[in-house]
C-alpha cells in the first residue's frame, strides 16, 4: 500500500474528518535531505475533524504523529494544516 493511502487511511480512523487531503510533495524535494527515489518522503495534510477542533496546534500534531504511528518512522517530512 502507498504511503499517502496508508496516511489517509489512519487519518479517517482516527478523526473521522470533515475534510482530509493527503498530497506526495516528495518531488518537490528533489536534491534535499530525506528525498528518496519514488518519492513517499515528504507529504502535506490539510485535515479538519470536530476531534481535533478544541485542541492547540501543538496538541493537534501530536495527536496526528500518534495516529500516524509507525509510518512516522518512514516519513521525513510532514506539513500539517489542522483544526
Amino acid at each position: 500500500m502507498r504511503t499517502v493511502d496508508e496516511i489517509h487511511e489512519r487519518l479517517t480512523a482516527a478523526f473521522t474528518p470533515t475534510v482530509l487531503e493527503v498530497e506526495d510533495e516528495s518531488e518537490m524535494h528533489r536534491g534535499h535531505s530525506g528525498f528518496r527515489e519514488g518519492g513517499e518522503s515528504h507529504f502535506r495534510v490539510v485535515i479538519r475533524a470536530p476531534a481535533l477542533a478544541g485542541m492547540g496546534r501543538i496538541a493537534r500534531h501530536r495527536a496526528i504523529h500518534q495516529a500516524l504511528g509507525p509510518i512516522m518512522t518512514r516519513i521525513h517530512a510532514l506539513a500539517v494544516d489542522a483544526a
